[in-house]
């Protein structure tokens, strides 16, 4: 496997295969700005999917747990996120964790909120197994 930026460094995967990747790196654009839906994927391999989640002040988040685990990484705006048994306050920086099933979502969005999202394995990769 090879990190780009040398052994040691942070980077990009480059190499290696693991999941039946392309093997090669991506470079994401776009990532974060608004586009025609709320979530726009910008990347799907076997093991992941990554996209952007923009909803705007007064927007309602109807999403539905969702059949694999979920990362949220806040880059722009302010609001919170709820599950049945725990409500936080997210904004730029903040990273949450939401494991695969749990109902969830954003709500008293008090800024445009921009989410990166990232789904482990790609999202809807489940969803035949989810009882």
């Amino acid at each position: 496997m090879t990190t780009v930026g040398g052994p040691g460094r942070r980077g990009w995967v480059a190499g290696g295969n693991p999941g039946g990747q392309t093997g090669r790196m991506h470079l994401l654009t776009g990532a974060g700005l608004p586009a025609p839906t709320a979530y726009t994927e910008h990347l799907r391999v076997r093991d992941l999917s990554v996209g952007t989640y923009v909803l705007a002040v007064g927007d309602v988040d109807g999403q539905q747990p969702h059949t694999e685990d979920e990362v949220y990484v806040v880059l722009r705006g302010r609001a919170r996120l709820w599950t049945p048994d725990l409500t936080v306050d997210v904004g730029p920086g903040a990273v949450a964790f939401v494991p695969a099933l749990e109902p969830h979502r954003f709500v008293d969005i008090t800024e445009d909120l921009h989410v990166l999202v990232v789904f482990g394995p790609a999202e809807y990769s489940n969803a035949g197994a989810a009882t």
